[in-house]
């Protein structure tokens, strides 16, 4: 494993908040107890970063509101590179945004996500759920309850892969070409990346995707 000072810190940090919410809750949850911890652990944190949610959304309108005066001024100035530029400049400070409006606060997020997915993976905390040892990995085998309770998460997956791409195909539109075509299809990559996480993991996969399909339904509902 390589090593990462402030990253291991910050895991170590995760980790023992993780045993303090299982401690608090165990004399209710019983051995489900650090599950259910990683269950609100993962959405304490999403909770915590819901202000740069909204950020990402509103600059993302504030993006798709100044579409047509693009289009317009690479109609205008499309061969004019530099005219271009400066007149773009001038728009974005105008509107009070820049193109990266939505970008930061999206980048912003990342390492928070990038502690959580190491807390779950390479070290995967003591604990079980419905007998199944959330270290486990499916290539350990699928008896006793492992099958029906992958066959739940799994379910769980296949529903938000899903809605995503039923969203992302609404959104692109019929005139999406190339690329575009492939992007509704990217939310199913979730499915195979749970099959090979420890069921740790993709406890944290399900209810950090579930919580992305509740910031959409909330944050990107449309305005009209």
């Amino acid at each position: 494993m390589l090593a990462f000072a402030p990253l291991d810190g910050a895991v170590g940090a995760a980790t023992s908040v993780l045993s303090g919410i299982a401690a608090f809750i165990a004399p209710v949850a019983g051995p489900a107890a650090m599950a259910l911890a990683i269950v609100a652990f993962t959405v304490a944190v999403r909770l915590a970063v819901a202000p740069l949610s909204l950020a990402a959304v509103r600059g993302e309108r504030r993006r798709t509101a100044l579409m047509p005066k693009i289009q317009e001024l690479q109609q205008r100035y499309g061969k004019q590179p530099d005219r271009m530029r400066t007149e773009l400049t001038a728009l974005y400070r105008e509107q009070g945004t820049s193109p990266l409006a939505g970008c930061l606060p999206v980048l912003v997020q990342a390492p928070f996500f990038m502690v959580m997915y190491r807390t779950f993976t390479i070290a995967p905390p003591a604990g079980e759920l419905w007998g199944v040892p959330l270290g486990h990995h499916l290539m350990q085998g699928l008896g006793g309850s492992v099958l029906p309770l992958y066959g739940v998460l799994l379910l769980l997956l296949i529903l938000l892969a899903v809605f995503f791409a039923r969203r992302s195909r609404r959104q692109l539109g019929p005139q999406a070409t190339g690329l575009a075509k492939l992007m509704p299809f990217m939310s199913f990559l979730t499915i195979p990346t749970a099959l090979v996480l420890p069921l740790a993991a993709t406890l944290y996969l399900v209810t950090t995707t579930s919580w992305t399909a509740l910031e959409h339904l909330v944050l990107r509902r449309p305005t009209h």
